[in-house]
């Protein structure tokens, strides 16, 4: 028992980080699901994540905030600000929603760069507090599974699902479009900034080059990797994303190429993602 005792704790502490970063990245890849999932291409997500860690963060080091309140600071945070850009953004549609968002996350991080007084510039925040413990993640990933489950089921639910497949008919169903698509665009980005303030309290350190097209786009990857079918799927998405650097570290100069033929050969090859409801029940059907 106790050699099983020291072997975790070094296990924990070499491996404690890339762990909560699975659960964050999850809240991530959730949070742009939400968004998908009402038939939304929107990519203001990174921009989102990192509103809330800079608004979590300069709640805990300037104000002493507790850890708590400063989660719902950096919740309350891009949700208002998601809510004052998509009356006029959710207009559009497509390509060009995807465009407009993108250029509002450019718009968020120029601002932190130019906010220095404030938010540190490209220097960004260091010595934020280490508060995020393993739990806080785990809690925040099944509070937020278990009430987007009860969302997808509910009447709201099936308003997206018709939204996504057909919006013109979901408006002539007399479903509210401009409502609830604003209402998704609001929740994922709560989501998001819940998952910046987790992150931000777990490495000390954040900085705008952080929160830029790179990372939007690496949190719509992980939920189309994964599959945007279910709840699942972008939840396997994220681990998947998150640990295959890890497994591939040992090629050393050949892991990004193997990385990312791995990545091109999962589109290919499993179009719905890794996690597909009916995949697996036709598998499970021939196999009887």
């Amino acid at each position: 028992m106790d050699a099983f005792l020291l072997w975790f704790d070094e296990f924990w502490a070499v491996y404690s980080n890339l762990i909560l970063t699975l659960g964050i990245n999850a809240l991530l890849a959730l949070s742009i699901w939400l968004t998908l999932a009402c038939g939304l291409l929107a990519l203001a997500n990174a921009a989102f994540m990192g509103i809330g860690a800079y608004a979590g963060a300069l709640a805990t080091m300037n104000y002493d905030s507790p850890f708590a309140l400063s989660l719902v600071v950096a919740m309350a945070a891009p949700s208002l600000v998601a809510l004052a850009i998509g009356v006029p953004v959710l207009r559009l549609g497509g390509v060009y929603l995807a465009m407009a968002t993108l250029g509002f996350g450019e718009v968020v991080r120029v601002v932190i760069l130019n906010t220095e007084s404030i938010t540190g510039g490209a220097l960004g925040l260091n010595g934020i507090p280490q508060q995020t413990q393993w739990w806080h993640v785990a809690l925040a990933l099944a509070i937020v599974v278990f009430m987007l489950a009860r969302l997808h089921r509910s009447k709201t639910g099936r308003a997206f699902e018709a939204i996504k497949v057909d919006e013109t008919a979901a408006g002539l169903m007399g479903i509210d479009l401009r409502a609830h698509k604003l209402l998704a665009f609001v929740l994922g980005a709560a989501i998001a900034g819940l998952a910046g303030a987790l992150n931000a309290h777990l490495t000390f350190f954040i900085g705008p080059q952080e929160y830029g097209f790179d990372r939007g786009v690496e949190i719509l990857t992980m939920a189309i990797l994964g599959g945007i079918g279910s709840l699942i799927g972008p939840v396997i998405g994220a681990f998947f994303l998150t640990l295959l650097p890890e497994l591939l570290r040992g090629l050393a100069d050949f892991r990004l190429i193997v990385n990312g033929l791995i990545l091109v050969s999962v589109v290919l090859f499993l179009p719905n993602g890794l996690w597909d409801p009916a995949r697996i029940r036709n598998w499970f059907g021939a196999r009887r």
